[in-house]
Formats: C-alpha cells, structure tokens, sequence
C-alpha cells in the first residue's frame, strides 16, 4: 500500500441547506412581531427594499395594473420586464380588518374552509398613539429612595440606600443587619435604627426580613397589632395547618374573634414590593384570526403586525442605468436576488401558516362551536400528513403564534393534546377536555369536598376512562390543592 500523496475524484450527492432555504425555515418560527423586526434588519441592509405601502398614482401613460406579479413569477423571470423582481403591491389587496379593534362581524377576507375568500376594508393607518400610553412607573429601589431622601441624610442616607439595595423584589431585607454593619463599618444599633426608618416606607412592609414581621408591620400601620394578633401572627405555621382549635387557646379568643383576625390577616399584603417591582405585563398579539362566516370559517392573518416590503422600482432603474464597475453591478444583482428571496419566503411563510390553521379549524370545529369540553386529540403527524407537509414544519408553523376567536385568545400549540380513552369505547377525548371536567367539577362540589376517588368516579360517569394517578396529576397541573386542602382553606375561610 503506497503511502504517497496523490489526488482522487469522487462523485457523491448529499442534501445541503441553502441560505434561502435557512432563512425560509427561521421565518416559519417567528412570530409576526418578530418577522416585523427581522424585516426591518433586512431593509437596513438592502437598499432595494422598502417598508410600506407606497401605492403610486395611475397616468394616463402608466396605467395601473390590475394585479402585480406574484413572487414565484418575479423569482422564476416569468413576470413582465417592468416588474422583474417585485413582489406583490399589497396596496392594491384587499384584507380582513387589521385588528379586532377595527371592528367588523367577520373576515371577508383570508381563505376559508370551503376554499373560497372573499374582500374586506384595510383598518385605520394611523397607528397606535404613543402619545396616551402610560410612563413606566419608578421601580422599588426608586420609589423607596425617592422618600428617604426627604428623611435622612449623611452616614444614615448612605445606610438606608445600601439597605434598600439588599431587598429583592418583594420588599424583604435578604442580608442579615450584622453583616451590613460590618461591610460599613457602622455599629449596629445605628443600623438597626436606619432599617426602622426603612421599614415605615411606603408601601407598608418593606424592609421586613420574614413574613411574620411584614404582618406585623402592617397591623401596627393599622393600629390591630394588640396581643393575641402578635400571637397569632408569631405562630403562622399553625394557621398553615389549619390547627384552629390550638391557635384559640394559644391566643385566648372565641371563635367570632378568631374568624375576624384570619380575615384581618387575608387583607395584607405578604409581598408589598412585588407592586413596584418587575416587568410590566406584555399583551399578547395575535397572529391569525379565525371568526365564523356564511360559508364556514375565516381564516388570515393578523396584518397590522406585518410590514409591507416592496422593492424600490425606480432606486433599482436608477442605479441600473447609472454608470456602474463589474463590482457594482455584482453587488446590484446580489441585492435583487436577495430582496426577491424574501419576497418569496414572505409569502411562502404566510401561505403554510394559512394552511396549517386552516387545518387546525378544521380538526377542532367542535372547539370553535361549542368549547373546551369538546377539544379533540390532535398530533403534529397528523396535521402534516393531511396538509402534505413534514412534521416539523408544522412544529415551526404553530410555535410562538396565537390564534384569536369568539371564544378567546389560543396558542397553536393548545389545540395539540394527548387523547385519553373513552370508557365506553367511544372516539378519545382530548386532556385540556378532562381537565376542563375536573375543575368544573371541583368549582361545583358545594359543601361535599370531593377526594380524587369520587373524582374518578365520576369522571367515568362521564364517560372518560381515566386512572386516579391521572387525576391528580391533572389536578395539580390546575393549580387546585387536594381534597385536605380545600377543606382546611375552607375551614379558614370560615
């Protein structure tokens, strides 16, 4: 065997991701809102596009065509030479409303079940107004220093910020008073009485270093800090345990006094800094919309969070016939080709959502018209397999995206479940359909608290062949406590 160097040739086939095919697939899982921000990264770096609606005006020697090219035309060079690289004018089609808040009783446009779609109005253009948004409002830290410094001042200033940088986000002190007296080299008496300042802050509680002491603080705020309530709140972990008859005798009340210290105590607040502290709450967009029509359900997207990109027609004539190096123009050719992939994945991305919706609606109908209780199994597999697609694809499909209708605001993904077998041999029915079972159950068990056997029982009366491990585990996923549970909360509850 020589082990010389030497040169072969091969010849072998292997399946390679195109950078088209890379950006297609990335679009397919973002959300609307986020296909807005890549769009926009795109028309920074492409001088060829341009985000917008920009309809020109029809002369008598440039008439308006009646409808563009499409973007598998423009990027096959089957389009007319005129338009050679544009993708469709949205301008000129007609949508659904933008949004619910356009108002209408249902889609006229997008595509339907029965493959028909029809026109509708394009919402309001003037975009939200900034102007009547909320400021964001002072964090803990913030708002807790804003008021010391109209207390304290010098060496106690400088104690009182270095306390209020040690709470977390609920308002307690996590650091103990000895260790903050040594880091500032300050004797702890004086410390001890910079956090007493602290803790009569607003809001009332802060500067607590357990729960015990944030009650207390606040009974004290309302002048309901008398003996028995500092027993009672010195032995939080009995009122936990619902051991009612041995807190009465520790705190030497009846039982009305009892019932009303409980109810003092349910009144307070454990996490006073949680209403200043974290992010505020981001409302969902949706990115379809599905409404009943005459001829089935409407279906489409939501295109008030989805640009509208264009190529600019006469930027591109302008530096075509301009006085242009090979480099220029390699560099041109390379701007067109890739404004018009986008084109094409824009428009691809929305055609494969439509159709897996539109699938969606189809497998859930009796969702849609009656509710949660009549949520049917459904897999990814079969989803692909009646569209035609790869699983995947309708894995990427129905991430991060919602869907809205009468009955709500859904994620694709909600209406993907496992199937629990019916008792009687019947069609499975879906787990969110048992779920919805068990907390009406629950919510209606009146003074009969019901134990997961009698759960079981009577979730087999409804025809769900269901274990009781399967019970319980549903239960807790609801966020519903035991049957102990509920009966000693409502035994606190009086």
């Amino acid at each position: 065997m020589s082990l010389a160097p030497r040169l072969d040739i091969r010849q072998s086939q292997s399946l390679v991701m195109t950078p088209q095919l890379q950006q297609a697939i990335k679009l397919l899982t973002l959300s609307n809102l986020e296909v807005e921000a890549f769009i926009a990264e795109e028309v920074e770096k492409n001088p060829l596009l341009d985000a917008g609606a920009v309809r020109e005006v029809a002369t008598p020697e440039r008439p308006e065509r009646e409808a563009p090219a499409g973007a598998d035309e423009l990027v096959a060079g089957t389009a007319p030479s005129e338009d050679r690289g544009l993708d469709l004018d949205y301008a000129t089609e007609s949508h659904q409303q933008d949004s619910v808040a356009d108002g209408g009783t249902g889609p006229d446009g997008g595509l339907s079940l029965n493959g028909t779609s029809g026109s509708g109005g394009l919402g309001g253009e003037d975009g939200p107004d900034w102007d009547s948004l909320p400021d964001d409002a002072p964090n803990l830290a913030e708002h807790l220093e804003a008021q010391i410094a109209l207390i304290l001042s010098g060496t106690d200033l400088t104690i009182a910020a270095h306390i209020i940088d040690q709470l977390d986000e609920a308002g307690y002190l996590t650091v103990p008073l000895e260790e903050i007296a040594g880091r500032l080299g300050i004797p702890f008496p004086r410390v001890e009485s910079v956090l007493k300042v602290v803790q009569g802050l607003d809001p009332t509680g802060v500067g607590a270093r357990d729960l015990a002491e944030c009650l207390a603080l606040q009974a004290k705020e309302v002048d309901r800090y008398d003996p028995c309530m500092a027993k009672l709140i010195a032995n939080l972990d009995l009122l936990a345990r619902g051991e009612l008859v041995r807190l009465k005798r520790i705190c030497g009340v009846d039982d009305e006094d009892m019932a009303d210290m409980i109810r003092e105590l349910r009144g307070y607040d454990p996490k006073p800094g949680c209403r200043y502290g974290g992010e505020p709450c981001q409302a969902v967009v949706p990115d379809l919309f599905v409404t009943r029509t005459k001829n089935g359900w409407g279906i489409e997207l939501n295109t008030a969070t989805l640009p509208r990109v264009l190529v600019n027609r006469r930027y591109y004539q302008e530096l075509r016939h301009g006085p242009q190096d090979k480099g220029s123009k390699a560099w041109l050719a390379d701007c067109l080709a890739s404004a018009n992939w986008l084109m094409k994945a824009l428009d691809q991305r929305q055609r494969t959502i439509i159709r897996v919706a539109t699938e969606i609606v189809k497998q859930q109908e009796a969702f849609f018209l009656h509710g949660v209780a009549h949520l049917k199994p459904l897999t990814l597999a079969r989803v692909a397999e009646a569209i035609g697609m790869h699983e995947s694809t309708v894995s990427r499909v129905t991430s991060n995206k919602y869907l809205s209708c009468a009955r709500g605001l859904f994620e694709l993904k909600f209406f993907f479940t496992s199937g629990i077998a019916a008792a009687d041999g019947g069609d499975a029915v879906s787990a969110e359909a048992v779920k919805s079972a068990i907390k009406t159950l629950i919510a209606n068990e009146g003074a009969k608290i019901l134990s997961d056997d009698t759960l079981v029982e009577l979730l087999q009366a409804k025809g769900f062949d269901i274990a009781r491990r399967t019970v319980a585990k549903y239960r807790e996923s609801l966020g519903i406590g035991s049957s102990v549970q509920r009966r000693r909360a409502r035994a606190l509850a009086g």
